[in-house]
């Protein structure tokens, strides 16, 4: 289980810092959610913060972005430092043309859906995308609780593509990596239950320790 742990529950005021900690704790990828205030009622920040951040770790950059235009706005992210991007099945941008366009920009692509969207709608660009984000949580804010009936669509996508990394994003803790490892998951976002834990490499490797249970 990979552990990408998210910038979103971070002290802003000390980003350089958080990044730091985060890699040093033993975080596999570092998670960047951009909202835009349109598409998620929330707003967080955009390329420069992040250009800003890249120095301070050689980690992938796992950029989701919450926006309705990500074919206008992801070249911005991929001269950011992208290493990942992914972008919502439900925003408005033509999917194909910016898989595409990440690709074309040497990143790798992902799609993410919903709680309310069905996991058939990534099916048709499963054979170019490294992965799909699972939301678990309806998309926004941080801090939410786990919706368990989620793992039916990672089910169904590992049936679909079994070498498909899925990822989940909302409400990991030790219990909830476990019921997601379980059901396939090969990535989880986690926030809160990291940034704010007394020691966050021992609450990565409590993460990851209830992962592998999990999946025994």
């Amino acid at each position: 289980m990979l552990i990408s742990s998210s910038m979103l529950a971070s002290d802003f005021s000390k980003l350089s810092d958080e990044i730091i900690r985060m890699d040093i704790s033993g975080a596999d990828w570092i998670h960047l959610d951009v909202m835009d205030g349109h598409f998620v009622p929330n707003l967080t920040f955009g390329p420069p913060v992040i250009a800003a951040m890249r120095p301070f770790t050689d980690k992938p950059f796992d950029v989701h972005l919450m926006i309705d235009e990500p074919l206008r706005y992801a070249p911005e992210f991929l001269k950011a430092g992208a290493d990942l991007v992914t972008f919502h099945a439900e925003s408005s941008s033509d999917p194909d043309k910016t898989i595409e366009l990440i690709l074309s920009g040497g990143a790798k692509p992902a799609m993410a859906v919903k709680p309310g969207t069905p996991a058939r709608a990534v099916f048709p660009y499963l054979d170019r995308l490294f992965m799909v984000l699972v939301m678990t949580v309806e998309p926004g804010f941080g801090g939410q609780k786990f919706m368990p009936d989620m793992m039916e669509k990672v089910k169904e996508l590992k049936r679909a593509k079994p070498d498909l990394l899925v990822q989940v994003d909302g409400g990991i803790n030790s219990e909830t990596v476990a019921e997601a490892a379980r059901a396939g998951v090969d990535v989880c976002v986690a926030g809160t239950g990291i940034f704010k834990a007394p020691d966050a490499a021992q609450a990565i490797r409590e993460l990851k320790a209830a992962a592998g249970a999990g999946r025994e």
